[in-house]
């Protein structure tokens, strides 16, 4: 309570002190404000680095200035090792030792640095990005001693460009589409869904303004990071053409009765990222809780975007904001949240975003006046892959393995399956096998044609997500949860399989009889439980080896695959343990 002076207005002591106290208040608010900016333009390095790996796309050079002919040509080489580990990317720390020491250098060492830099990215087809700089010494002035982070970007070739597939969740009418829309088509919203109307692929999306399918958009950026969308190219071809780097957005569906639709997406489409978007007016709520706890139970790293921060107070953006820092820190998530502000942190959260790290990067953003877009932009121009080049090369050195996720017929060109490589190499004019059909055999069929984000290619190479063109094959033959193998390949067609699982929650007891929809990778299918090994029956937290039979057909499931299973509230995680053929059926 605060006194009141005669005739209930304030005493002239009062008025002095709250006067003085808004002023104090007032000022503090400035100073912090102007300590950030300062903090922004002059960042301390860190004291330490963690030592330059042998391998990885991370180089650290202590000075690049005037090397002779030979050493030249030796970092050139240097630099193409990197490109080939990051596939495609590199980042050099410069004025920094082996060790992880940062020295620094003046600033007519750095600007020769940088130079010497730009010529080697010349020389192997690759151009360089200043990402940040920061002072070593306590020095804030003009003068200190800094280190550079400078990114280096392989020019596209032969459409070679780093492809990244990001999921988007979130509860319905968080504004999902609305942010893709502003993103891939670079024009801000008008506050009543604009931008999101060339997402929608169905009438009765666009009358209710609600995703119910899946659908895709791409986000380019060129090999100096700047942003290549619809607003400057006009077809998918012309953004293919110029980008060096693809983020691949895969839209998904926010309300709870789409959920299996939401399901198939992040098990199928093997998402490299998901981002979560959650409104900032209405916070944690509906299926957003369901929907990190996917991803998590997948293993796909996340990072949040709160959105429609434009129609909700400093309050309530700063209360969403707590209840994402409480939902993180929860034993389940154990994850640190790290709310981005600036440039710098939207770099460093890049950097520390990896499945082994516990880093989660929170961005506030605006869909219709922009805030907080180029931080997001940002941080996804220098996300890096979460594969290496090696294991790339393993892959590709296995045998065909395309999943069919999507089925079309085209006019003139026939029936089209749509999925990704998961293994192998697939090129044009290439014969495979499709299936397993209702009876669990396979069929002969020839890839006639390729499309990647709806550009024509040759060859397509194992993680990679594209359309094949089969001709005149009966479109009724398909079904989503095929695979198109080499004819070399015997592929394992089952009806019945073992999982270990770990029951998330059941109302009641699971046990044999038990029904589920499991989702193992582009399969999905109703499963009944034959038994629990070593059990009568599971309760919610418990752990088994469970054996399930598929109802309907066989499929092709690998040993390890990742399974999810789910029936009304239902709801359990674990990998597949052992296929059981028909071979083995009978000779059980």
């Amino acid at each position: 309570m605060v006194d009141l002076g005669p005739g209930g207005s304030r005493g002239d002591g009062g008025g002095k002190k709250a006067s003085k106290k808004a002023r104090a208040r007032r000022s503090r608010r400035g100073r912090r404000r102007r300590n950030k900016n300062n903090n922004n333009n002059n960042e301390r390095a860190p004291a330490f680095l963690p030592p330059e790996a042998e391998e990885g796309n991370v180089e650290y050079k202590l000075k690049l200035v005037n090397p002779s002919q030979y050493r030249f040509e030796h970092l050139a080489t240097q630099l193409k090792w990197r490109l080939q580990e990051g596939r495609g990317e590199a980042v050099y720390q410069i004025g920094v030792e082996d060790n992880g020491l940062p020295v620094g250098l003046s600033r007519a060492d750095m600007a020769a640095s940088v130079g010497t830099l730009r010529k080697m990215a010349d020389k192997v087809g690759a151009d360089i990005a200043l990402l940040r700089e920061r002072r070593v010494d306590s020095d804030a002035g003009g003068g200190g001693r800094r280190i550079a982070e400078v990114l280096v970007r392989k020019v596209p070739d032969d459409q070679q460009f780093l492809d990244l597939r990001v999921a988007v969740l979130g509860n319905v009418d968080s504004g999902k589409s609305t942010l893709l829309g502003v993103l891939t088509q670079g024009e801000l919203d008008n506050g009543r869904g604009r931008a999101r109307l060339n997402l929608f692929r169905h009438l009765h999306e666009i009358q209710t303004g609600r995703t119910s399918s899946i659908s895709f958009e791409i986000l380019g950026f060129d090999s100096r990071g700047e942003v290549v969308n619809y607003s400057e190219s006009r077809s998918a071809e012309e953004i293919c053409e110029t980008s060096s780097k693809m983020i691949t957005f895969i839209d998904l569906a926010g309300h709870h009765k789409y959920l299996k639709t939401t399901v198939f997406g992040l098990t199928s489409y093997c998402p490299d990222f998901a981002m979560l978007v959650v409104s900032a007016n209405t916070g944690v709520a509906g299926t957003t809780r369901e929907h990190l706890g996917l991803a998590m139970a997948l293993k796909v790293p996340i990072f949040i975007a709160v959105s429609k921060v434009d129609v909700c107070s400093r309050v309530g953006v700063e209360r969403t904001l707590r209840q994402l820092e409480r939902l993180l820190k929860q034993p389940g998530c154990n994850k640190v949240p790290l709310v981005v502000h600036t440039p710098d942190d939207a770099v460093a959260a890049a950097q520390q975003f990896a499945p082994a790290a516990c880093v989660t990067p929170i961005f506030t953003l605006s869909s219709v006046s922009g805030k907080g877009l180029d931080l997001l932009k940002v941080f996804l121009n220098i996300l890096p892959p979460l594969s290496n080049s090696k294991e790339q090369e393993e892959l590709m050195q296995q045998l065909t393995e395309f999943q069919v996720d999507e089925i079309y017929s085209v006019p003139d060109v026939g029936t089209v399956v749509g999925g990704t490589l998961y293994s192998g190499v697939c090129r044009e004019g290439e014969r495979l096998a499709v299936g397993p059909t209702e009876a669990g055999g396979f069929l002969r069929v020839k890839v006639l044609s390729i499309q990647r984000n709806r550009a024509t290619c040759r060859l397509l190479r194992a993680g990679q997500a594209a359309t094949l063109a089969l001709g005149n094959l009966d479109r009724t033959l398909l079904r989503k949860g095929m695979v198109m193998v080499s004819p070399k390949m015997k592929p394992s067609v089952c009806r019945h399989f073992e999982a270990a699982i770990v029951l998330l929650f059941h109302a009641g007891t699971f046990r044999r009889g038990s029904q589920v929809t499991a989702h193992v990778g582009n399969v999905r299918q109703t499963a009944v439980v034959q038994s629990v090994h070593g059990k009568d029956e599971l309760r919610t937290g418990e752990r088994a080896v469970v054996a399930f039979r598929f109802l309907k057909h066989p499929e092709y499931l690998r040993t390890g695959a990742k399974l999810l299973f789910r029936e009304g509230v239902t709801k359990g995680i674990g990998h597949v343990t052992c296929v059981l053929t028909a071979e083995h059926n009978q000779n059980h």
